[in-house]
């Protein structure tokens, strides 16, 4: 549409509502606004419209105006549900440094409206200005209780740095990427998760469209959700427990497939606890390491394609045994590198030192081959570390691929 006919008809702007549900209570936790335009029968949408730069930001703020105080409005009357979420582009709410946002606020509160019921959603990778000056901002707004939710995490060029000094109250994921999923999606998703936690942040999946999209936002650590899978944006408010049934019945499914996942992992950690326990008897009076890998290896053909021993430092103390084709070859090259480095590595020997129990890692991609493999780590004695790295093919004929 063209934007005078907006502005020439803007009685016809409303709000338009899209839920947003809890994991923990799988109810309406709130609503994010948005901007339709009412033509007949027709309803359209105006998101088009408030990221058009080529309109004077007067014009977007006027209709913007228009949508926020209309919602504002119901949202006082009705009280539907705890938070409003507010869109607004962190460009122009920086031209007064947020102050008449915070006036619209202010009237009302003067009818009921409580300023801890409002998030205000901004965009990182849109803003051009100084970072650290919106920081000053939205941290002067969060004195009055509002929330910060930054939008549209993992899309564009969204900057981990730039979000960890905004230290946002919410991360809103954006799933529609996930429609094509690699696993690089899933190790940006996990840097968010880390960031999340590391400032106290809650993770809000959107654009959820079908039932998987939902359980991978549930297993990945979301408290809230949104999309047209869910609900699509309506101009009234809805019952809180809209979906409570439905969402309890499939948190089930979710639940009883991690549970049965966990359970795969376990059994697959114990099988492999008695089998090298008796392997390592077995051989313990070999002369070295290398010798201890090379028997290994003929007895564990079946599901490992490389094995090695370290120190409680990380340093190698064998060769690798490297399984190429059906054959396996000894690689001296790798004697006394140090795997320190590599995350969860000290944890994990702390971890079998104290328990006298193996390990079986997390799924992750191995360095040389690029294949997604488990490890088996086990405590030869106080100081030695058995490594059984686990082919994916193996994983994936007892579903430890997961």
């Amino acid at each position: 549409m063209d934007a005078l006919d907006i502005l020439t008809h803007i009685d016809q702007v409303v709000p338009y509502y899209q839920p947003i549900f809890s994991a923990d209570e799988q109810c309406i936790v709130g609503y994010e606004v948005l901007g339709r335009f009412q033509q007949g029968n027709e309803v359209i949408s105006l998101g088009p419209f408030f990221h058009d730069e080529t309109i004077p930001e007067e014009f977007r703020m006027e209709v913007d105006y228009a949508v926020t105080t209309k919602a504002l409005e119901q949202f006082v009357n009705e009280q539907p549900a705890s938070l409003i979420f507010i869109n607004r582009d962190a460009n122009v709410l920086m031209i007064d440094r947020g102050e008449s946002f915070l006036q619209l606020l202010f009237q009302y509160k003067e009818k009921g409206l409580s300023l801890n019921q409002i998030v205000l959603e901004i965009t990182e990778h849109h803003f051009k200005g100084d970072i650290q000056q919106l920081g000053h901002v939205l941290t002067y707004l969060r004195t009055y209780g509002i929330q910060i939710a930054v939008d549209n995490i993992g899309k564009e060029s969204s900057n981990l740095d730039r979000i960890r000094l905004l230290a946002p109250d919410l991360l809103k994921i954006d799933l529609h990427s996930l429609r094509t999923s690699t696993v690089s999606y899933d190790d940006v998703l996990y840097s968010i998760s880390l960031l999340a936690r590391k400032i106290g942040a809650t993770l809000l999946y959107e654009d959820i469209e079908n039932a998987f999209q939902l359980q991978y936002a549930w297993r990945n650590g979301g408290r809230y959700y949104q999309g047209y899978y869910l609900h699509e944006p309506s101009p009234s408010f809805l019952p809180n427990d809209l979906l409570k049934d439905r969402l309890r019945d499939q948190f089930h499914t979710f639940i009883q497939h991690e549970k049965k996942k966990l359970q795969t992992l376990y059994d697959i950690s114990e099988q492999f606890q008695a089998r090298v326990s008796d392997l390592v008897a077995k051989h313990k009076k070999v002369s070295s390491f290398n010798e201890l890998i090379s028997a290994l290896a003929k007895q564990l053909s079946d599901c490992s394609f490389r094995i090695y021993v370290c120190d409680e430092d990380g340093f190698q103390q064998s060769a690798n045994m490297f399984k190429k084709g059906d054959t396996w070859e000894l690689q001296p090259q790798y004697e006394m590198k140090n795997w320190s480095w590599r995350p969860y590595f000290l944890e994990n020997i702390i971890r079998m030192r104290s328990r006298k129990r193996g390990i079986l890692s997390d799924l992750y991609s191995d360095i040389e081959t690029g294949e997604m493999i488990r490890t088996y780590s086990y405590p030869i004695d106080e100081h030695h570390y058995l490594f059984i790295d686990l082919t994916y093919e193996y994983l994936f004929e007892h579903n430890a691929h997961l």
